[in-house]
This record gives C-alpha cells, sequence and structure tokens, in this order.
C-alpha cells in the first residue's frame, strides 16, 4: 500500500512537471489556447496558432522553433500530434492535463493579478465578457 501510493505520487509529480514545462513558452501556451477554441477532433493551422497577437514574430522563425523544440516537445509528452505537410497541430491524447490549466485560468479571469492579464487578450476578454 505504501509503495503503491509512493509510485502514484512520483506519476503525479512528474505529470505536473511535464504539464508546466509544455507550457513555460509561449508559442505552446498559444497553440493550447487555440486548439481550446476549436472542437476536440479539429486541427489548427501552424504557424499562426501558435502566435501572440500582441506579440508577433516572423513566421520562418517561429515555423522552424515549431518543428524542431515546441512541438516534438509537446508530441513526446502527448499533449499535442502534428503534421508537417500541411502544418497543422491536433489534441493529443493527454491533452486534458494541460487544457485544464487555462480553462481554470479563464473561469477565474477576475481573481488572475492585472499584471497578468493587461495584454492577454483571452483573459482581457475573460474578464470583460466572463
Amino acid at each position: 500500500m505504501v509503495l503503491s501510493r509512493y509510485e502514484n505520487g512520483t506519476d503525479v509529480l512528474e505529470r505536473w512537471n511535464q504539464v508546466f514545462e509544455a507550457l513555460a513558452a509561449e508559442p505552446r501556451r498559444q497553440l493550447v489556447v487555440s486548439l481550446l477554441d476549436r472542437e476536440p477532433d479539429q486541427s489548427v493551422p501552424l504557424p499562426e496558432s501558435a502566435v501572440n497577437p500582441n506579440v508577433p514574430v516572423a513566421p520562418k522563425r517561429l515555423k522552424q522553433e515549431l518543428m524542431h523544440s515546441h512541438l516534438p516537445l509537446l508530441a513526446d509528452r502527448g499533449f499535442v500530434e502534428w503534421e508537417s505537410d500541411p502544418f497543422v497541430a491536433s489534441r493529443g491524447p493527454r491533452f486534458d492535463e494541460i487544457a485544464v490549466i487555462f480553462e481554470a485560468l479563464h473561469a477565474f479571469a477576475t481573481d488572475v493579478p492585472d499584471q497578468l492579464v493587461v495584454g492577454c487578450q483571452r483573459l482581457e476578454r475573460e474578464r470583460q465578457f466572463g
């Protein structure tokens, strides 16, 4: 019983570490939000679905970063699936583990400190219309 509890505890800790590592970069966060805005079985076009509208980046550079860094990290953990031709991403089998972070943030947008909301279109919208 104690060993099982320990194993479950270490599994949960590792899953949380993977979730926060996955959400540690803006293109990955934008991609998650873009996927949340679609039906579960729909894909999103890349690189445009990974762009923060307030801080645009060079599309060629972002495409390279997505293909070589961001998408492999998300796919290795099962959060997303992606294809290079056409360049799209969709929800992976573990997508709900990262989606819940944004769903909770959006549900409590009025409680999020201003310095984390102002400039974030989604949270600003949730505060205004939520």
